[in-house]
């Protein structure tokens, strides 16, 4: 995965599902961004499987490298969004935050839900506040299915 969000967000689902992903030989390591997959992939052990889980924009990069990518679309925020509705994310995230926001000229207009997910994107502290509360108010059978996939399941290895 691109960075330490994407690792939160799914250790945090693993745990909830009640998987021992360490005892399962599966390693979630962030690798600093999309364009660090191919350095990260080559300072690998021969034989070591890997699932890569990225952004829609930089899944070319993943492609290269990897057989095995799962496409957030457009990203995590989005994944999650989707999955929980507006009016819970709503619920979930700084909602007098997120009207100042709404409240200026350029994004009055701005459908609520694109609006929500540039106002969690803006900010480094607001989406590592928030993805994990997103993770945990998510229904398990609601886990965006890219997130599913790059989990895979205890019969395939890591």
């Amino acid at each position: 995965m691109e960075g330490t969000s994407d690792r939160t967000v799914l250790e945090l689902l693993a745990r909830r599902l009640g998987r021992d992903l360490g005892s399962e030989g599966i390693e979630i390591a962030p690798i600093g961004g999309a364009q660090a997959i191919r350095r990260f992939v080559a300072e690998l052990p021969a034989g070591t499987r890997v699932r890569g889980l990225c952004d829609e924009n930089e899944a070319w990069l993943f492609h290269r490298v990897l057989d095995d990518v799962h496409v957030c679309i457009p990203d995590l925020e989005g994944e999650l969004i989707r999955a929980l509705g507006v009016e819970r994310v709503l619920e979930i995230v700084d909602t007098d935050a997120f009207a100042k926001m709404r409240r200026q000229p350029a994004h009055r207009e701005t459908p609520v839900d694109v609006a929500l997910h540039r106002w969690l994107r803006a900010s480094s502290v607001r989406f590592h506040r928030y993805l994990p509360r997103l993770a945990e108010a998510l229904d398990l059978e609601a886990i965006p299915q890219p997130l599913r996939d790059v989990l895979g399941n205890a019969d395939q290895p890591g």
